[in-house]
């Protein structure tokens, strides 16, 4: 039964050092902000943490790197403008990297949820990727064997919810958001709404809350329709 928690600080007070946490978001759009934050608060450390990249200016994920709370980053796409902080831990040696190409890295994550054991993909194959990986020769192609990504907790951002944990997302911000709910052994989720039971028609429901844990009312502020995404 999914428990609806009064405050983000609250619901990951439960995360402790050394957690593998999935991170929803690509980018800033779908990445829970407020639950990112609580958890800096938190002071939980040696975290490992998958997401799409590796924080963006100095808020969200790259404000928990940036308080050298993470020990390892999963991404595919470690680097751009304005990525300085995961930039300077990484250059000091504070900060692993495991690099996956992006479409790998949402597969071993889904994977992770279907119980899947492990795959062979080409993406990878004759580059430093595939070092130290098994290769096998299919059908006259080549391919890499890749493991599922599997999580202690996952945080991610929702549109909507009821009130047994159905989530409804909103355009681009679902991105690795169901996935990573199914792949994680418990599942946070802050939502703009929770609505009664029975208010959602279920064909749009995206993630049911089977694979909810707990939700974070957050408010949506006030924003432009062109930012409604995130």
């Amino acid at each position: 039964m999914v428990a609806i928690i009064d405050s983000a600080a609250e619901a990951v007070a439960q995360i402790p050092d050394g957690a593998t946490i999935l991170v929803g978001g690509f980018g800033t759009a779908g990445q829970p902000v407020e639950l990112i934050d609580a958890l800096v608060d938190s002071g939980a450390s040696e975290l490992t943490i998958v997401n799409n990249n590796a924080g963006n200016g100095d808020v969200g994920l790259a404000a928990l790197i940036g308080a050298g709370r993470v020990r390892k980053i999963i991404c595919s796409f470690p680097r751009q403008s304005d990525s300085y902080l995961f930039d300077e831990k990484y250059r000091a040696g504070e900060i692993e990297l495991e690099l996956v190409p992006q479409g790998n890295l949402a597969e071993r994550i889904r994977a992770a949820g279907a119980g899947i054991g492990a795959f062979f993909t080409p993406t990878g194959y004759g580059t430093p990727i595939a070092d130290g990986k098994e290769t096998r020769e299919i059908d006259g192609k080549h391919y890499v064997l890749e493991y599922p990504i599997h999580g202690d907790f996952a945080l991610i951002k929702a549109h909507l919810a009821d009130a047994v944990g159905n989530l409804v997302y909103r355009k681009t911000a679902r991105n690795f958001g169901p996935i990573m709910a199914a792949a994680a052994a418990r599942t946070i989720a802050q939502v703009h709404r929770v609505q009664p039971v029975g208010s959602i028609d279920p064909e749009n429901v995206i993630t049911p809350g089977l694979y909810v844990d707990q939700l974070v009312e957050i408010p949506q502020a006030a924003v432009p329709d062109q930012e409604q995404g995130q």
